[in-house]
Formats: C-alpha cells, structure tokens, sequence
C-alpha cells in the first residue's frame, strides 16, 4: 500500500493548545499537574490530573454556535480545527473528506449527567439534551456538522486499541479512493467517576511525577484532550513525514513485524499490568522513548505519541523522556539524537496482551 502522509496535526491536553505548546512541554520536559477531587469526597482527597482546556475553540465558533456543545465534543472540535489550520485547510472545502474519531472511555462527564436525570426524574423528563451528547458518535457528527465535512463519518471505540484500530480504517479509505484525504483524531476526557474509580482501584498516590518505564509500581496520572490528524494518500510534500504500517493483534498469537533499527516511542502510562509486555516485543537493545507524562493516562494515548513522533521527523530530533531513567538496563532511551532515517514506531499493550502499532518516517 502507498504511504500515508500525515499533512497536519491538532492537539490539546494538559501541556496547552496547538503543537508548538507540544513541542514547548518537550523542550521543558514538564508539564505542571492540577488536583482534582475525588468524588464522592469532602474535599480531602484529590488526585494529580492533566486537564485540558477548550477556551481557544472561540477562535474558530462563535459563543451561540458552541453553546450546547459538551466538554468531550469540545476537545474533539478544537482537535480538528487545530489540525485543519495547520494543514492550511481550515476554509477550504471539506466534500471528500472522511472524519474517524476514536475513543477509549466516550462521552463519559455527558453519559453521568444523563443517567443522573434519569435516576432523579424518571425515564420521561430524562434530559435530551444530555441523552444526544452521551452517544460515542456525538463528537464525530459536530465536527462534520461544524465543519460541513460530508464524506464517510465514523466513530471507532476499542479501548487501548482504538485509535490504531482508527488508523487501519483511515489508510484502507484512502487506499480504496474513497476519500482524498481523512481527518482522524482520538479524544478522551476526564470525569468525577473515572477520579473515583481510579482512587479506589489504586489510591491517591503519594508522587506527581509519573514513571513510565517502571512496571514495578503504579504511577499514572490521568489525563485528557485530543490529538488530530490530517491524512493523505497522495504524496505531497510534508515536514511530518509518512505513515509506512499499522497493526493489531495479540501477543498470544505472534510478535508482530516490525523495521529493523526502529526507535519505539512506548505508550507505557504508569499502568504496570500493561507495561510489562512491553519487554515480550521490544528487543534488547533497542532504542525507546515514552512521553505519557506530558498528556497523562488516557486510553487513547498513542495518538499523542504519533504527534510526537511528527514532530520529531519536522525538526528532525528525538526529544528526552521525561519521567526518570530506565529502570531495567535492557533497552536504551533515545535522548535528543536525530533519527537518521530510521522509522519510529509508536507501540501501544494492554493487561491482556494486545497490541497496536503505528510507524512513521520521514517521507521520501
């Protein structure tokens, strides 16, 4: 299949808004971590949180058009506008333009807020409102129907896996003709109930620095926002270099195939129980990154790490991993080398063994 070009990048999380706010937490190798209570709580206990804020989308919507849109479909708008204005595409028109949107957890804060009017008044007077934003597909159809993008629309929830899964679906569009080009994004939020979730299954946790490449202890902290990206077939000239392969699979059938002298930008998050398979598919040697504590632990994490890995092949520099070094010695971290034309593979596990892998290069 021909390469995929990536031609724009949109993204918003803890770290701020846009990739040069990306590239700033990079540099710095920090991002300040706000508290959150944890409900139901009496507001002493709080978790360490990365939120993102969608203030800028007023740039692009007036206040009247926005007005009824959620936090979640928020983040996803702004994602998009961010990556079409990079591209230069912000006002051009958007016909043959396909929208995936992946997620891991949905509308989760919407979704709450629905069943608590129905728990509170009753299945007929439960909120419309609400109801239409709790649906996975709510973010996908405002940003078509924002931004008038009328071709193939789809919403793609598969947890850990969803945004490689998303991938796949975009580059078989664009191979098919489909559409010329597809605007792809992952977007999850934080709420009230993942805070409470996460204190009960692991406490409050006594660090604000999280850990990505020990898989001994717990060390995430949650966080939100999208990542978005325009895509294309056609092989145009792009400082953000080509998507060369995709996949999922399971490591209780194989390993997948991956380029010799490949860097690995890791979605390791803090969460041990999927960190350690890590080491099943990741050869000794090999040279990794891990950038989770710049955006925090969301499902859909790895669509940042392929922004990073962007804009690594843009300024042609692997940025250090903040985070603290290596606790096993059997691979090397990339700090600030040049890629030298090797491909960066941005690899995703779960608890269960599964994997999703995207790798980019710099275009030929």
């Amino acid at each position: 299949m021909r390469r995929v070009a990536v031609q724009g990048i949109g993204v918003v999380g803890g770290f701020g808004c846009g990739v040069d706010a990306l590239a700033r937490a990079l540099t710095e190798g920090h991002v300040p971590v706000s508290r959150v209570a944890s409900i139901p709580s009496d507001g002493t206990v709080s978790l360490p949180a990365l939120l993102a804020d969608t203030a800028p989308l007023e740039k692009f919507f007036s206040k009247r058009a926005i007005r009824r849109i959620d936090h979640f479909s928020r983040l996803s708008l702004l994602g998009a506008c961010l990556a079409l204005t990079d591209a230069g595409l912000f006002d051009s028109g958007l016909e043959r333009m396909g929208v995936i949107v992946a997620s891991g957890y949905g509308a989760m804060q919407t979704t709450f807020d629905f069943l608590d009017t129905v728990i509170d008044d009753g299945d007929i007077c439960a909120s419309p409102t609400h109801f239409s934003g709790s649906v996975h597909n709510a973010a996908a159809a405002h940003i078509a129907m924002q931004l008038k993008a009328t071709g193939p629309n789809l919403t793609v929830s598969q947890f850990e896996m969803s945004f490689a899964s998303a991938m796949l679906t975009a580059r078989l569009w664009l191979q098919e003709g489909r559409v010329d080009r597809v605007l792809l994004g992952a977007v999850d939020e934080y709420c009230g109930v993942l805070g409470y979730c996460r204190e009960r299954f692991f406490g409050t946790g006594p660090d604000e620095i999280m850990k990505p490449f020990d898989f001994t202890r717990h060390s995430a902290i949650v966080g939100e926002g999208a990542a978005f990206f325009v895509l294309s077939a056609v092989e145009e000239d792009t400082c953000y270099g080509t998507i060369i392969d995709a996949g999922l699979g399971n490591l209780s059938g194989d390993t997948p195939a991956l380029p010799e002298e490949t860097i690995f930008f890791l979605g390791a998050d803090g969460h041990g129980r999927c960190g350690i398979h890590y080491k099943t598919i990741v050869p000794d040697g090999a040279s990794v990154a891990a950038y989770a504590p710049l955006y925090g632990s969301l499902p859909t994490g790895q669509a940042f790490d392929l922004a990073i890995a962007a804009l690594s092949v843009r300024d042609g520099r692997i940025p250090a991993s903040p985070g603290g070094a290596m606790v096993a010695g059997q691979w090397k971290v990339a700090a600030n080398e040049k890629p030298d034309g090797r491909a960066l593979c941005c690899l995703k596990t779960d608890s269960s063994g599964g994997f999703g892998y995207i790798t980019i290069k710099e275009a030929a």
